[in-house]
C-alpha cells in the first residue's frame, strides 16, 4: 500500500506509473452482484443495523460455501462476517493467542500476519523453507521451530507473495504434525479459487483426518474481484466463532448490510465469472513470468496460484542497490513500475509483483524494468 500510495502522488504529478504492486484484480465486480447491491441499497430493512456476526442468509451461503470448497462441513452458528479477510485474520489471533504464546509463520510471509499476532501480544516466529522447496515448509521445518509456546500455525495456500500451493498430500502432512502437537491452524484460504492451470487448492481442514483445532479464512475480494467491498469471514469452533462476535460487536458492529447481500449474491449466483477471471490471471501468468524471467539477475519461479510472482533480485543487486528495498525504489523513480520489495514479507531479496492488470500493461512494465536493470 506505500508503494501503491507513492505511485498515486506520482501520477498526480504527471509522472506515467504502472503498478504491480497492488493485491486486487483489475476487473469490476460482476453486475449480478452489484444488482443484488442495488436492490438492497432501496431496502429500508438495510438501513438498520443487523446481527453482529452477520445476516442468517449469508451465514447459511458460507457454512454452504466452506462445504463446497474447502471441504469442512459446517453449521452457520460456526461463521463470523467480518470487514474484509484482514478482520477475520486479526480476530482469528485475538481470539486464541495469549500474551507470549507463538505463532509460526511460514516466510515469505503477508506482511499482516506477523503485526496481528504483535496486536495480539504473541510473538510471530518466522519459518524459513528449505532451499529449492518452492517455497513451502514441511512438518521438519515447523517441528524445529517448535517450542512448549508455540499456540498456532498460519497456513496458506495459494500464498501471497509466492503464489505457492500445497499438494493434498503436504498439506495433509503438516495437518497431521498440528493435529498431534496440539497446535491451532488458523488456514488464510482467501486465494483458493485462484489456481492453475485448473482447480482449487487442496484445503489443510478437509485433507486432514481428525484435525479439530482450526479457523477457515475467506471472503469475496479476490474470486470474485470484491476488494472494495471488505466483505469476509471468518469458520471455526464455535466457543472461537463466539470470541470473535463478541470481539466484534464491541469493534465495529456489523458489517454493511448492503455488502453482505452483495456477497450472498456472489456465493449463491452465477460463478462463471470467477472462472473467466482465473482463465485471464493464467495467461497473465505465463506472459509475466516468461518476460521477468528474462531480466538479467532475476531468478524467477512460476508460481502455482493466487496472481504474484516472485523473483530473487540478488543476481541484480549491488552499487547503489545493495538491497530490494533500494532496488523496488529505483524501479518506481526511474522505470515508473510499482513493485513490492520483500523486506514487506521477511525475504529480502526479492520482489513481489502482481500480474492482476492487463497483458499490454505486464509488456510495458516488465519491458522498463528490464531496460533500467540492462543500462546500468
Amino acid at each position: 500500500m506505500a508503494m501503491g500510495a507513492r505511485a498515486r502522488q506520482m501520477r498526480a504529478e504527471g509522472r506515467d506509473i504502472i503498478s504491480l504492486s497492488m493485491g486486487e484484480p483489475d476487473f469490476a465486480t460482476p453486475s449480478h452482484v452489484v444488482e443484488a447491491a442495488t436492490r438492497a441499497a432501496r431496502d429500508p430493512a438495510n438501513h438498520r443495523y443487523s446481527a453482529n456476526p452477520g445476516l442468517a442468509p449469508l451465514r447459511e451461503a458460507v457454512a454452504a460455501y466452506t462445504a463446497e470448497h474447502s471441504g469442512a462441513q459446517v453449521d452457520a452458528s460456526q461463521v463470523v462476517v467480518t470487514n474484509g479477510a484482514k478482520q477475520a485474520v486479526y480476530q482469528s489471533f485475538v481470539a486464541l493467542i495469549d500474551p507470549g504464546d507463538e505463532v509460526l509463520l511460514p516466510a515469505p510471509y503477508w506482511v499482516t500476519y506477523p503485526a496481528g499476532v504483535g496486536l495480539a501480544d504473541g510473538e510471530p516466529v518466522p519459518v524459513e523453507p528449505a532451499p529449492g522447496s518452492g517455497f513451502k515448509v514441511s512438518a521438519d521445518d515447523l517441528e524445529a521451530a517448535r517450542t512448549e509456546r508455540t499456540k498456532a500455525l498460519v497456513f496458506v495456500s495459494p500464498s501471497n507473495p509466492t503464489g505457492a500451493v500445497y499438494t493434498a498430500d503436504e498439506a495433509r502432512e503438516i495437518g497431521e504434525w498440528a493435529r498431534d502437537n496440539d497446535v491451532w491452524v488458523i488456514a488464510d484460504e482467501i486465494y483458493q479459487r485462484l489456481v492453475y492451470p485448473s482447480g482449487t487448492a487442496p484445503s489443510i481442514v478437509s485433507v486432514t483426518p481428525g484435525l479439530e483445532k482450526w479457523v477457515i479464512i475467506n471472503g469475496v475480494s479476490k474470486s470474485f474481484a470484491m476488494t472494495g467491498w471488505r466483505l469476509g469471514w471468518m469458520v471455526g469452533p464455535e466457543d472461537v466463532i463466539g470470541a470473535a462476535a463478541r470481539l466484534q460487536s464491541h469493534a465495529t458492529s456489523n458489517v454493511s448490510n448492503i455488502s453482505q447481500h452483495a456477497a450472498l449474491a456472489a456465493l449463491t449466483g452465477d460463478q462463471g465469472t470467477v472462472e473467466e477471471m482465473r482463465a485471464a490471471f493464467a495467461s497473465r501468468r505465463e506472459l509475466m513470468h516468461s518476460l521477468v524471467s528474462a531480466i538479467e539477475g532475476f531468478d524467477c519461479a512460476k508460481p502455482d496460484g493466487a496472481f504474484y510472482v516472485f523473483p530473487d533480485v540478488r543476481g541484480a543487486l549491488g552499487g547503489e542497490r545493495p538491497s530490494s528495498s533500494d532496488l523496488a525504489q529505483e524501479i518506481l523513480e526511474k522505470a515508473g513500475v510499482a513493485v513490492v520489495p520483500g523486506e514487506s514479507f521477511g525475504a529480502p531479496g526479492f520482489l513481489r509483483l502482481s500480474y492482476a492488470l492487463g497483458e499490454a500493461d505486464i509488456e510495458r512494465a516488465v519491458g522498463q524494468i528490464a531496460d533500467l536493470i540492462e543500462s546500468r
